[in-house]
């Protein structure tokens, strides 16, 4: 038979621990609960999903650089001025469009070499 130190408690003394067992319980389920409730609020989750994509791209990105001997934080400073200027001379569909073939023809070269590769 194992013999524990609160064995040899008061039962006054074993009450009150097991009344401070309990409140703690109580408080720690109670955290437990305003974490989900935070968790599941809808502009909650839309945050969380903008981090994960943000951090997602991000890592594809540094990846996709790394080769060039740089990384997204170098780039980032000169992005923001060409974003600046784009929106101050309101070029925004004729750059989403370049956008959008530069993007469409990294993939290509990205597939042809995949292709490539595999023969």
């Amino acid at each position: 038979m194992h013999t524990h130190s609160h064995d040899k408690l008061s039962p006054d003394v074993r009450k009150a621990e097991l009344l401070r067992d309990g409140e703690y319980y109580r408080a720690g389920i109670a955290h437990a609960k305003a974490q989900i409730k935070h968790g599941a609020r809808p502009e909650v989750m839309f945050h969380s999903v903008v981090d994960h994509a943000t951090w997602a791209l991000r890592t594809r990105a540094d990846a996709l650089l790394k080769p060039t001997g740089t990384n997204v934080s170098v780039l980032a400073p000169y992005a923001l001025t060409v974003l600046g200027f784009i929106r101050k001379k309101r070029l925004g569909k004729p750059a989403l469009g370049i956008a959008t073939l530069l993007g469409v023809a990294a993939w290509y070269l990205q597939r042809k070499r995949a292709q490539e590769l595999a023969y």
